[in-house]
């Protein structure tokens, strides 16, 4: 089961204050939510980061790009996406402890316990508390979905994109920053 049966929901403040040794875990809309990762969802998330973080440091002011850390959404949601990406006049120190702000850019990669949250409730949550992109890479169907706000002061995502083997990852707050998604998926 890919959830915690627990009595009762649980607030943030209570699921940051668990001392546990679970695997991966995040708390959605109020229910602790266990994630083991498959080996496709590693090699992406390898590929991905490994993408990010080449880019991020080809250059001066790039900001940061990092795996998992605990994102407090609300009272009820904290996140742990795939990986984030932080610009660098809003990324956390590094000795900061969590939980940590909402990233400019969060990723999440499918895994087949926790995709019906990623592309829900998930969604739903980021774009309401001001996430200006989030990308949802699906290696069974080997697509990068890209929800993102036109502005910074746009109240939804109101760009949509579904980007396939033919396609190139990119993003108006990466300038620069390309990456084949065939490439993203091959052999994958």
């Amino acid at each position: 089961m890919n959830t915690m049966q627990v009595a009762q929901r649980l607030t943030a403040d209570e699921y940051l204050a668990l001392e546990t040794d679970w695997p991966r875990t995040w708390l959605v809309d109020g229910e602790v939510v266990v994630n083991q990762p498959r080996l496709l969802h590693q090699v992406l998330h390898g590929r991905l980061f490994g993408a990010l973080d080449g880019w991020v440091h080809a250059a001066d002011r790039r900001g940061l790009a990092v795996s998992p850390l605990d994102v407090l959404l609300d009272d009820r949601n904290v996140y742990a996406p795939d990986l984030l990406w932080y610009r660098a006049d809003r990324a956390p120190a590094i000795d900061a402890d969590p939980p940590y702000p909402l990233p400019d850019i969060a990723v999440e990669i499918r895994s087949p316990s926790t995709w019906r949250y990623d592309i829900g409730t998930k969604k739903r949550v980021y774009e309401e508390q001001g996430l200006p992109e989030l990308w949802l890479v699906d290696g069974d169907a080997a697509v990068v979905l890209a929800f993102r706000r036109s502005t910074p002061d746009a109240p939804r995502f109101d760009v949509a994109l579904e980007l396939d083997r033919t396609a190139t990852l990119s993003s108006p707050q990466l300038p620069g920053f390309a990456l084949d998604v065939g490439a993203l998926f091959e052999s994958a």
